[in-house]
């Protein structure tokens, strides 16, 4: 497969906010790990999900029987390097694009 880039993401436990679904409740956190090719359009995907993440756009707080979490938010990612588009993995010969479009 080559090398990787495997950005990871720590949440913690915190309270959410106004605009979060219970605003002051709090909400669990969890590791989240996405990946990306180690290629030029790559490098350019992960400085573009920086900012997006800096931005407070790559995760949302869902309420999941009745417990506020933190989950993926609507920047698609890819979570595996197998199962292809179906299962968030490769191959996927049009996520960078598709990526690159949302961000």
């Amino acid at each position: 497969r080559g090398k990787a880039l495997q950005p990871l993401f720590k949440m913690s436990y915190s309270c959410s906010k106004v605009e979060d679904p219970r605003p002051g409740y709090p909400y669990k956190g969890g590791n989240f790990c996405a990946f990306l090719p180690d290629n030029k359009e790559g490098l350019k995907i992960a400085q573009l999900l920086k900012k997006a993440f800096e931005c407070g756009l790559t995760f949302q707080i869902k309420s999941c029987n009745g417990e506020e979490r933190v989950t993926w938010g609507l920047i698609p990612h890819k979570t595996s390097w197998d199962g292809g588009k179906a299962r968030n993995g490769y191959p996927d010969a049009q996520y960078l694009h598709e990526v690159s479009t949302v961000l």
